[in-house]
């Protein structure tokens, strides 16, 4: 049931290297100074979304023996400020260069248009077309159907809830899957929902207090399975659920296996898993084997780019929840349920 996820052993505590140095790969095909990647909203440390995207910088490092450099965002940035930085990995000869988040989407088109011989990756935006851009994508919506199912079969009070860190499009993704999920093992289930932050300026994927706050409340109103989509926030909603003794649902990586969240693992039943660290790899390695991926590069749960993380044993302990995840992800797959995306 596992996505072939990136690990995350190492994420968020490894020290990237900054080397600009040229270094070739071993079939001498790459000429470039290393990966560029920039982070999203809530930066390296987050144990999810942005370390997932480190985790491929540092598997490709490994294999393909060439130096990456990664840069974090500042608090209040704007998008000139993301132009700059995109720029300075682009000058500094990095290839490619990634732009971790939705965010980077406006500095990535206009930064791609001036170096037309590097490749540029964006991450959760489909909207940057240009010959030399890959709009790294994801079906969200499935994977968060599967985290639906496993709430509402693993749910005793047939009451769960859902966290997002933002009120935008792409997190109404997995709202939309999630409910979907949830509603087709029981149809009455109660769900509580609720976004931290209207925009991402205000901290909705980087306050893990505001998680913790929006978990105590839905706790309090009786939901006790929680899945949060929020970045860092979601750190809060997690802590929250272990000490109250309730579900909590992770995203985008393995939560459970996470070092950071080590004393809540017990309580996280399984995450709903975004192959980012997958994605950014494949990206480096089209571009290290001469072939650069471009256009749309959409991961679903037929090519393993999302799915659920089944590693709790409490979780592989519950026959009817693993039984009932199963048949959700055969049934989507095969095309016999399409999940809605808002």
């Amino acid at each position: 049931m596992t996505v072939a996820v990136v690990a995350l052993a190492a994420a968020g505590c490894g020290k990237s290297s900054t080397d600009s140095k040229a270094s070739d790969t071993e079939s001498g095909t790459y000429t470039g100074k290393g990966i560029g990647l920039a982070y999203d909203i809530g930066g390296k440390g987050d144990q999810s979304f942005n370390d997932a995207a480190y985790a491929g910088l540092q598997k490709a490092e490994k294999e393909f023996k060439i130096s990456g450099q990664d840069i974090e965002p500042q608090d209040g940035e704007s998008d000139a400020d993301k132009v700059q930085r995109l720029t300075q990995l682009a000058q500094s000869g990095h290839n490619p260069v990634i732009g971790v988040g939705f965010v980077y989407g406006p500095a990535v088109k206009e930064v791609a248009a001036k170096f037309p011989n590097i490749t540029f990756g964006i991450i959760d935006d489909d909207n940057v077309k240009a010959a030399n851009v890959a709009d790294l994508v994801f079906h969200e919506e499935q994977a968060s159907y599967l985290a639906g199912v496993a709430a509402a079969k693993a749910s005793k009070k047939a009451h769960i809830g859902f966290i997002g860190g933002v009120d935008i499009p792409l997190i109404h993704k997995f709202q939309a899957g999630y409910v979907q999920g949830a509603k087709s093992v029981n149809p009455n289930i109660k769900i509580e929902s609720q976004y931290l932050t209207e925009t991402p300026q205000e901290g909705g994927f980087s306050s893990p207090d505001k998680g913790k706050d929006a978990a105590s409340g839905q706790i309090e109103a009786g939901a006790d399975v929680l899945y949060h989509a929020a970045g860092l926030s979601g750190q809060g909603v997690i802590s929250e659920a272990a000490a109250k003794k309730v579900w909590a649902i992770g995203v985008d990586s393995d939560q459970y296996s996470q070092s950071s969240l080590a004393a809540y693992k017990d309580y996280i039943l399984g995450s709903a898993l975004k192959n980012v660290g997958g994605a950014v790899y494949d990206l480096v390695k089209s571009v290290v084997d001469g072939k650069p991926l471009s256009g749309v590069v959409r991961g679903s749960l037929s090519n393993d780019g999302v799915g659920f993380a089944d590693t709790n044993p409490k979780y592989k302990a519950m026959p009817d929840v693993v039984a009932a995840v199963d048949k959700a992800k055969k049934a989507i797959v095969d095309g016999m349920v399409t999940v809605k995306s808002d």
